[in-house]
């Protein structure tokens, strides 16, 4: 007598990991909808200032108003909520992602893939964007939004000067959320006040020794293009600390 087995075969590490990413996908409204709702009323506001600039000033007078709005950082707010997307995509996914069995090291790895997929996509949209607006000469009313001065000219660094804050912000909301699923609320107390105390130091650094003048001239000499690019040390180590951080973490709903 013969008895027959059934096996079913254990998903490869890149199935597991593609799980992962479409689990980060399934709430569409958080990661992509609620976006750009934000985006859409900065800029909503941001055509009617520019409409109230162009019906109410002189000639010289606006275009004074316009050089000042060459450096708007209104596109800021859409890259501070990518940070709030990856904290809230961490802690409500982690604890679902280990009830069915997903690794901590294949949780971490899908995430990434999820948070790079989403800052390519967020990167080219931001870049067509700013060309449009160059294109209409800020959308007919001179205003300033996906193309703010200070990123370069060209459509292929503009592209990479977005992507990696894109990918700046997520790894930093990944590094904060990790800190949470860890710690809970008494780790990021100490997370943030250990952060003030960092930046206090830092400042009262340069003000003792009089180096404010060398940091601007390094910040001149590097441009936007070459700060954006340091930025990627503190992604990487966003990311690493996160994994670390992540590997021992409890999860809990």
């Amino acid at each position: 007598m013969t008895t027959t087995t059934t096996h079913t075969p254990t998903p490869g590490a890149l199935a597991r990991i593609f799980a992962v990413v479409r689990l980060h996908f399934v709430n569409k409204g958080q990661i992509i909808v609620v976006p750009w709702l934000i985006m859409s009323f900065i800029f909503a506001v941001t055509l009617i200032i520019g409409w109230i600039l162009r019906t109410s000033l002189s000639a010289k007078d606006l275009s004074e108003a316009g050089s000042g709005m060459q450096y708007s950082g209104a596109i800021g707010y859409f890259l501070v909520y990518m940070l709030v997307i990856a904290v809230m995509a961490i802690s409500q996914t982690f604890p679902f992602a280990q009830s069915y069995s997903a690794t901590r090291r294949d949780f971490y790895l899908g995430t990434i893939v999820a948070f790079a997929i989403l800052s390519l996509v967020y990167s080219a949209a931001v870049t067509v964007l700013g060309w449009i607006e160059d294109f209409t000469n800020g959308w007919g009313l001179g205003v300033v939004l996906f193309s703010p001065g200070y990123l370069s000219p060209n459509l292929v660094e503009r592209f990479y000067e977005a992507f990696v804050l894109f990918l700046f912000f997520f790894m930093m909301g990944i590094a904060v959320a990790s800190v949470y699923v860890r710690w809970r609320v008494n780790g990021m107390l100490i997370f943030f006040a250990s952060l003030a105390l960092v930046i206090l130091g830092l400042v009262a650094l340069a003000t003792v020794s009089s180096s404010w003048g060398a940091v601007g001239a390094w910040f001149v000499a590097m441009g936007f293009f070459g700060v954006v690019s340091w930025t990627l040390v503190p992604t990487a180590l966003a990311a690493i600390v996160g994994f670390l951080l992540l590997r021992r973490a409890t999860p809990r709903a």
